[in-house]
């Protein structure tokens, strides 16, 4: 981090700017604008807004880790719930972790079976309002279960729960998306917008969303990688594996911005599962 130290005074000025309402992303312009490397400035937000909402909610405090990732381990295999999955790639920030051998063959069949007769065109959240709309940037077809809607579904719920150390019920239902020949979703951010005067409608069901999890279900035979454009990583689809990623704060200094490149030959079928801060009711 260049040498330079999170201080007791600009912990306290970050709390200042929060309650007086400025967002977490002026507050972080503001610091680089003062000559805060970007890591730093990163840092210092999470640490101090996490430790700020669980001093003002001491429950949630002891129910919950402040952010889902895996565990902090050298080894590349781990066991979560029922199954041992393969950690292939993991990036700090930002917080990328592909893994291999998520679902297993029979998974990805049934989970795109069970979909199929339910898919219509995907919508995007609209900031504005709170509600959802077809919109151009996102060409594919989806549906969502509903949590624990099934046995297969509370399953991988659960084995979700088990490698990310958070619990079930902050988790939005899998959604399922199939992406034809050229069908793709431009590059966005999953968290919800704090300056859209729809968000605080949003949030009342869970809070911000906070990590994402992209399953892939088969093999493109071509195109349809997932993207970090910020960041500069690319993941292919394979069959079974997944992709991790997380969003501490609501701002696009954590490089998460991402998008599911065209798809140039065959179909693309990923199961989506959205984290977030609460519970999601």
């Amino acid at each position: 981090m260049g040498g330079q130290q999170i201080t007791p005074e600009l912990r306290d000025w970050i709390i200042a700017q929060a309650e007086a309402g400025h967002s977490p992303q002026s507050v972080l312009n503001a610091m680089q604008a003062s000559g805060w490397e970007e890591d730093v400035a990163l840092s210092a937000m999470e640490d101090v807004l996490q430790a700020r909402a669980q001093a003002h909610t001491p429950d949630q405090q002891l129910t919950r880790k402040p952010m889902p990732d895996v565990p902090a381990m050298q080894a590349s295999r781990i066991h979560a719930h029922d199954r041992e999955v393969t950690l292939q790639v993991q990036i700090q920030h930002p917080r990328v972790v592909v893994i291999g051998g998520f679902l297993s063959a029979e998974e990805c069949t049934q989970l795109m079976a069970l979909a199929e007769p339910r898919l219509s065109r995907s919508e995007t959240v609209v900031n504005a309002t709170g509600g959802s709309e077809v919109n151009a940037a996102r060409t594919s077809h989806g549906m969502f279960f509903g949590r624990g809607e099934n046995a297969l579904c509370a399953r991988i719920e659960a084995r979700i729960a088990a490698l990310l150390q958070w619990p079930v019920e902050h988790g939005e239902g899998i959604q399922i998306l199939r992406y034809a020949p050229g069908a793709e979703y431009r590059p966005h951010h999953d968290y919800f917008d704090p300056a859209q005067p729809g968000t605080p409608t949003i949030l009342q069901r869970g809070g911000q969303r906070v990590g994402t999890l992209v399953m892939y279900l088969n093999d493109p035979l071509e195109g349809g990688a997932t993207t970090f454009p910020d960041a500069g990583v690319t993941v292919h689809p394979v069959a079974g594996s997944a992709v991790f990623f997380a969003y501490p704060l609501p701002t696009p200094q954590t490089k998460t911005l991402h998008g599911g490149a065209p798809v140039l030959k065959g179909e693309k079928w990923v199961a989506t599962k959205w984290l977030r801060e609460g519970r999601f009711i």
